[in-house]
Order: structure tokens, then sequence, then C-alpha cells
């Protein structure tokens, strides 16, 4: 009978050295599952919110949670916070989309939010716990296992920025200052002289009242900010194919897909026909001049277009007279120009969306550089009104 040599010996006895405590923790770790499994399956631990979490349950989910977010908002470029048109919308989603839970500055914690576990916190004592690039990937992506959702909108991190923004500011208001940036004034912007919301039935004026105005103002302008687009005399089958295309997730929009998709197409219609029946804005943004040159690099674009590039003309679609204009395509003469440069840049990123027609879009954005996208905007805020077709 042949006996194992020396060399084999010794390799057979390192390796059992070595399997053993392999096999051990092996068995502990199945041991371990196993275990879980069971506790899990029996059902004695309790997962209700009324029970709380232990002292040391609390930390180690926050100890984890601050690492996690740490960690997962390394490379996250932060852009230029301290636009007040950003914070204004910002503070507007907060209002609508937030509030309910966090509360805000004069009022008390919300009381069904405090029986979540873990409560709902209110955030103005935490802010300065973090970073914006990590409130950034708070905001965007939501907290497992608590009531924190993710942004409805992933494509849309300019929004989320624009909460980051408010969320800055908002240890430092108090309750007059906060009510400033979330409603609007009756008197904000011009008096409505051609729709008064009374005039509107109550399930639309309850709708206006409650989800439009305190972005859009009484008089559908916007508030007199870059925040919001001008909705007053806009195309009504352009706002009707928007709100629809929020609705369905079609156009990305975490701010405005919650409010669009609670809206049953009889509303939607009257809030288009509403707000295309407001007077639109004939009145200057009060920024200084822009500069002559950049100007009439704008107005060439809007009426000559780029041909090199194959560019077609701007005004031809969104006249009010072009020759391929249609209801459904927006007018563009007096919205303001930096939310002109976003929808512009959004298109280019592809993270737009639209309607149908918005595919339109997607040749003539991504070939205007950033100069060009300024120029033309410039030019449309600044470009007089005329009178447009009456719509049937």
């Amino acid at each position: 009978m042949n006996r194992p040599n020396r060399k084999t010996r010794i390799t057979s006895a390192v390796a059992s050295r070595f399997t053993r405590p392999f096999v051990k923790w092996a068995l502990l770790l199945v041991a371990l599952a196993a275990g879980g499994f069971l506790v899990a399956a029996s059902g004695i631990v309790s997962i209700k919110a009324s029970s709380g979490h232990w002292p040391i349950t609390k930390w180690f989910l926050r100890f984890g949670m601050h690492r996690s977010f740490a960690t997962h908002s390394l490379g996250v470029t932060r852009p230029p916070l301290d636009d007040p048109h950003l914070v204004l919308k910002g503070a507007t989603h907060y209002d609508f989309g937030c509030r309910s839970c966090h509360g805000s500055p004069g009022t008390r914690a919300p009381r069904i939010a405090q029986g979540m576990t873990p409560p709902a916190p209110d955030l103005r004592p935490l802010i300065a716990e973090w970073s914006p690039e990590a409130l950034f990937t708070l905001v965007k992506h939501g907290v497992k296992f608590t009531g924190m959702p993710a942004w409805p909108s992933q494509q849309r991190d300019d929004e989320v920025w624009a909460m980051v923004a408010f969320l800055q500011e908002l240890p430092a208001l108090d309750a007059a200052a906060y009510q400033r940036l979330v409603q609007a004034s009756p008197t904000e912007n011009a008096t409505i002289t051609a729709l008064e919301p009374s005039a509107l039935t109550p399930p639309v004026a309850s709708v206006v009242n409650r989800m439009c105005v305190n972005c859009h103002g009484h008089d559908g302008l916007g508030r007199g900010s870059s925040a919001f687009p001008k909705l007053a005399g806009q195309r009504r089958e352009y706002l009707l194919n928007t709100l629809l295309a929020y609705a369905d997730g079609s156009r990305h929009s975490g701010i405005m897909q919650p409010v669009a998709a609670g809206l049953s197409e009889e509303i939607a219609r009257a809030l288009a026909d509403h707000y295309s029946r407001l007077p639109a804005s004939v009145s200057q943004s009060g920024d200084p001049p822009p500069d002559p040159r950049l100007l009439e690099l704008g107005r060439e674009i809007a009426h000559e277009g780029v041909p090199e590039r194959r560019i077609p003309a701007c005004i031809e679609c969104h006249g009010p007279i072009g020759r391929r204009t249609k209801p459904a395509y927006p007018l563009l003469t007096k919205q303001r120009t930096d939310y002109l440069v976003l929808q512009l840049e959004l298109f280019q990123r592809g993270q737009r969306g639209g309607s149908a027609y918005a595919h339109l879009m997607e040749h003539v954005a991504p070939q205007l550089s950033p100069e060009q996208i300024r120029a033309v905007a410039l030019y449309f805020e600044s470009a007089p009104r005329t009178p447009r077709p009456a719509e049937p």
C-alpha cells in the first residue's frame, strides 16, 4: 500500500489548518441567516410605527444614513446656489410638497408626520450637518425605510438644486420671510383685467388658488421671476398638451408632475383656457439693457435661423405668425431669458421631454452654442409682441 510522501502530508496539513476555520465561519453565517429567517418568520419583531426605535438603533441608522450620502455624493458638482430665482423655485415647491411633513417657520410640527418612525424632522437645525452635495443626493434619491421619497423626475437635477438652494436659506427664515417666498401677493404683478378668478367654476378656481398662483402669480406672469414661465396669453392647445405631458411623465419635472397628475382632463382644459385668456405681459424685465451685439445675434437666429447648421428661423414655428406655426407650438415673445435658456439646455441634454411635438427641438437645440442660446433667448424676451390670430 502506497503511503503519502512527506511533502503531500505537509500540504494536506496546511490546507486542513486553513480550511477548518473557514468551515466554522461558514457554518456560523448559515446558522445566523437561518436564525434571522426564523425570527422574521415568527413575526415577533415589531415593525409598528408606534413602537419607535431604541436609542442605539436611532444612532446606528442616523450614522449609516450620513455616511451613505457622504459617499454617494462624491463626484457631485455643485452649481452656484445664491440665485434668488433658484431659491424662490425651491421655496414654492417646498411649501407644496414638503411642508406637510417637515413643517415651516412659524407653524407647529405636522401631527401626522410625527406618527411616523422615524418622525419627519424639523429641517432647520439639521441643514448645517449636510453639505450641499449630500443634500442634493438626499433630495434626489430619497431615503429607504422612511417616508422620504425620491424626486419624482430623476432627469431634472436643476429642480433638485433649486430645492437645495432653498434649504440652505431655510434656517435663517422667520414666518414672515417664509410667507413672502412661498405666496404670491395679489398686487405683486399687474392686475388681471380680462378674466377674474371669480369667473371660473369653483373646482377650477380652487385648483388655481391652491396649485398655480404661488408659482405663476395671480396674473399668470410668473411672479416677476425667471424661476417660472409666463402662462398668460400662451396658446391654449400648447398649455393643455403641456399639462397632459407632465401628467403622463413625457415632459420631465418633479415640480409639475405631481400637480398635473392629479388633474382631470376637464380641469386641465379649463386651466389652459383660463391662462390663454389672461392678458400677456408687455413690460420689460427691469434688467440692464442687453448687449446690442448679442441682441442682434439673437434677432438673426430668430428671423433667419442658422443655415449652415440647418437650423430654421425660430419665428416660423414660435411666431405668433409663421408658415410652420401651430396652436400646439409655444409663443416665446416676452418669455423670460433665463427660463428660455434653461429649456434649450434641457433639450440639449435630452432631459426636457414634452408633448408629441417636442422631438422637433431635438435637432435644433444641440446645434446651438451657449452664446447663441442666450442671444436668442434675450431677443425673444425683448422683442415686441405682435397680435396673434384669435383661437377658436
